[in-house]
């Protein structure tokens, strides 16, 4: 499993003092603490990914003496040898990561975190900042890092979820979403995780499709992705968050037609994963009202904003978000790497697209 269970290790890193793995009620009560903290840098999203991939519990709690406190969430593949290892926050497909602090932590003590980061023996080390707060980190970088600039969609909740079905979501979302009434799709949300498999046979249709768009042989499509997000993945997730993991799924004539999930931590919502059957969800409109049905659930649960993931400016998947409120904010990712594997990989990546004509969707 993961490495949470090792006795933390203490260090110095200038003026803080580091203790490794993070404790847990340490990371737990900052968490707890702050208002603007993604379901993606709690400890329990650390735990799904060391326990459904080739990780290990690499946090850093820094401690000054003024009594600030930062702690950073890492993992890193431990079964490298470190300078070959990558210690990231998160590793791509995981969302956000970044630093949590205690009041009273600024740019001083943001410099030393990331010197401590640019020092470390890891071959590549990357922190992906929420958008919150990311001026502080990103003055903190200074020549160590490069930049690799992302974007990220929220709904502002506020004023509940008559406001933002009449002022936030678009003409266009709304009619869709009436469609979907008039034609009866019938819809389930379960927070046990026993809806699970109806996702999965729904995300292999979707992979199928986006095989054909994208001109990639069927084979590849499904190993790549389930590379990327093995089955066991939401499994471990829904059992892990319990209640705070919803997956709605629609039924078109008795037909699966759509699914996505819903995390949630405090006042925050977070859209993780969608997948459906085009031919069977699209004529009924079966995804805006799935996605309709979660914003309002996550407003009557107190949420103050609906985190609808990242998406690159411009781009189709923005253009649907923004449908139903969403505006973008910049979550930049700042790297280092001791030699350029990620040029190297984007290259192959590169030559394989050409070989097979892949077409970006």
């Amino acid at each position: 499993m993961n490495a949470a269970a090792e006795l933390p290790a203490a260090v110095s890193a200038g003026r803080a003092q580091v203790t490794t793995p993070a404790p847990r009620e340490i990371w737990w009560d900052l968490a707890e603490r702050d208002a603007d903290l993604s379901v993606t840098q709690t400890p329990a999203w650390l735990d799904c990914l060391c326990a459904t991939g080739p990780h290990r519990d690499a946090s850093r709690l820094y401690a000054f003496p003024g009594g600030g406190l930062v702690v950073l969430p890492l993992v890193s593949r431990g079964r490298r040898p470190r300078r070959l290892d990558a210690e990231e926050s998160w590793p791509a497909g995981w969302g956000i990561g970044g630093p949590l602090a205690s009041a009273g932590v600024g740019p001083d003590q943001a410099r030393v975190v990331l010197q401590d980061l640019a020092r470390r023996p890891a071959l590549r080390v990357a922190v992906r900042l929420r958008p919150q707060g990311a001026e502080l980190w990103a003055g903190a970088a200074g020549g160590a890092f490069r930049l690799e600039p992302h974007t990220t969609q929220a709904i502002d909740l506020g004023g509940g979820f008559g406001t933002v079905w009449r002022d936030r979501f678009h003409q266009r979302v709304r009619r869709d979403v009436k469609r979907a009434e008039k034609a009866h799709v019938d819809v389930e949300v379960d927070r046990s995780g026993r809806l699970v498999p109806v996702f999965q046979e729904l995300y292999d249709r979707s992979i199928d499709r986006w095989a054909v768009q994208q001109h990639e042989p069927r084979a590849l499509a499904r190993w790549r992705r389930r590379l990327e997000f093995p089955p066991e993945r939401l499994a471990a997730v829904a059992a892990r968050f319990g209640a705070s993991c919803s997956l709605w799924a629609a039924w078109n004539r008795g037909e699966p037609a759509a699914a996505l999930v819903v995390l949630r931590h405090g006042p925050h919502a977070k859209f993780w994963r969608a997948a459906m059957d085009r031919e069977v969800a699209h004529p009924v409109r079966a995804t805006p009202l799935l996605y309709r049905l979660a914003i309002e659930d996550a407003c009557e649960q107190g949420c103050r904003t609906f985190d609808l993931g990242e998406s690159a400016p411009g781009s189709s998947l923005e253009h649907f978000k923004a449908g139903f409120g969403a505006v973008s904010r910049p979550s930049p990712r700042y790297w280092r790497e001791r030699l350029p594997v990620s040029a190297a990989e984007r290259s192959l990546r590169t030559a394989v697209k050409r070989a097979i004509r892949f077409q970006d969707a």
